[in-house]
């Protein structure tokens, strides 16, 4: 039986010898039934009666990755056990419809208390005013923010105002089918050491030709090589779009291009002849050569037909380790991505948890969040092996949890240094650069066109947006 705070006690004697207690028109004080009241109470505050328990109250929390849908759970219980008073509901929902519903319910006020949220989406729920500020937050509680991998903090804060508290951190790494790479005589050495410039493709086209076979049985060595019937190819790349994250970006940056001048610049660079020679060179590999399964084929089943055996390598982000882990039905491991004129290079992105603007519990939702990016959270999610954890220790708890289960994904890690990474461009209009590039980009794939021309009125479109 729960015993009645002293704050309920004190309410409830306020309320039956203060309230009905002495007034003008009853002098007196209270009359025997209010004393019987009184003693009736009294009697319940001695005897330890309970009264009701107040409800906790309930916050909702989206997501859109299913494999972390388990261990966020488990930060859930575990942050309830801290919280008896607050209930954390969480909702899952796929990439696209995660948006689509996102977008509807800030609209008619029926959004989360608190999601997740990316890089590309949060310039623009900040110049909306849909995702909460929590600058003060962190003052008051005085959170510690310098224990997050250096420059992931950055990225989530604006003029000084912070958006965000980093979760998660990625990078990308060539994924390969360890058997394809055995029959064509390619080792993992090999690869992990290969080079490449829009020019000729280097070691890494090379390679490339080694692991695509038509019909007939020719690798794409062979002058009797058919890039017109091909059966396995060497490499497929992601769905195309205007950042390409796991698709382009990593070619084009080790190239010499970069998005943007710095966070939250006022132009692009899409015109950059460094650019448009790294598109042109990917764009033939699946296009003219039949090195790379073409992007009218891909859509977003870039993954899928990898682990269906269509094709020996492909680029991908650290946050489908799990996926290929579950799902492969061959012996898979990680490399690194080839080394181009400018070194290696890969986006360094990140993930952070907002807070709806519109939400009724701002004060239970800021403590989600802040426990959603604590060491304690951290460790949690890390221990599952589904994502990278922006604190340091936490992530090699994930690297530990994949190597148990026999995948090396050290490849991720090691790429993860300053001189290798280049962070996900983060400026206004994010929705409509991406639109308009996007289309470009698609333009110039599935197309023999000048890329250069394209590129260049694509970014005056872009530019002409700020």
């Amino acid at each position: 039986m729960t015993i009645i705070s002293k704050a309920l006690a004190s309410r409830l004697r306020s309320w039956c010898c203060g309230r009905r207690g002495r007034t003008a028109s009853n002098p007196r004080g209270p009359g025997r039934g209010s004393r019987r009241l009184q003693l009736g109470l009294g009697a319940m505050l001695l005897a330890g009666t309970s009264l009701p328990a107040r409800a906790a109250t309930e916050i909702s929390y989206w997501l859109w990755d299913n494999n972390q849908l388990a261990p966020y759970q488990a930060c859930a219980d575990a942050f309830q056990k801290e919280h008896p008073d607050i209930k954390v509901k969480l909702t899952q929902l796929a990439w696209n419809d995660y948006w689509t519903t996102l977008s509807t319910g800030f609209v008619s006020g029926t959004a989360p208390d608190v999601f997740t949220n990316h890089l590309s989406r949060y310039p623009e729920f900040v110049a909306n005013n849909q995702v909460m500020e929590i600058t003060d937050f962190i003052k008051r509680d005085k959170v510690p923010t310098d224990i997050y991998y250096k420059g992931l903090l950055d990225l989530w804060s604006k003029d000084g105002r912070v958006y965000g508290l980093p979760k998660d951190w990625d990078t990308v790494a060539i994924v390969y089918n360890k058997d394809m790479l055995d029959k064509a005589g390619v080792s993992v050495e090999e690869l992990n050491e290969a080079t490449w410039n829009p020019k000729d493709g280097g070691s890494f086209e090379k390679i490339l030709a080694r692991l695509s076979i038509d019909a007939n049985g020719n690798d794409g060595v062979s002058a009797k090589f058919d890039p017109k019937s091909v059966k396995q190819y060497g490499i497929v790349f992601p769905e195309i779009d205007g950042y390409g994250q796991s698709a382009w970006a990593h070619f084009a940056a080790s190239n010499g291009f970069k998005f943007v001048d710095g966070l939250w610049a006022t132009s692009y660079h899409y015109d950059a002849p460094e650019l448009a020679a790294s598109i042109g060179w990917q764009r033939d590999l699946g296009l003219k050569k039949g090195f790379a399964i073409p992007q009218k084929d891909v859509g977003n089943n870039s993954s899928a037909l990898f682990v269906a055996g269509k094709a020996a390598l492909t680029p991908q982000g650290s946050w489908l380790i799990s996926f290929f882990g579950n799902n492969a039905k061959f012996k898979l491991g990680y490399a690194l991505l080839p080394k181009g004129p400018m070194g290696r290079k890969t986006m360094f992105n990140g993930l952070a948890d907002g807070i709806w603007t519109g939400t009724k519990h701002p004060e239970e939702s800021w403590q989600w969040v802040k426990f959603l990016a604590s060491p304690s959270c951290a460790r949690i999610v890390g221990a599952s092996g589904v994502v990278f954890p922006a604190i340091e220790e936490a992530a090699k708890l994930s690297q530990q949890a994949s190597t148990t289960k026999g995948w090396d994904v050290s490849a991720f890690l090691k790429e993860a240094t300053p001189d290798q990474t280049f962070y996900f461009p983060i400026t206004d209009h994010s929705s409509e650069i991406n639109s308009l590039m996007k289309a470009a980009f698609e333009q110039i794939f599935l197309n023999d066109v000048d890329a250069a021309k394209v590129l260049k009125e694509a970014n005056d479109a872009v530019n002409a947006l700020f």
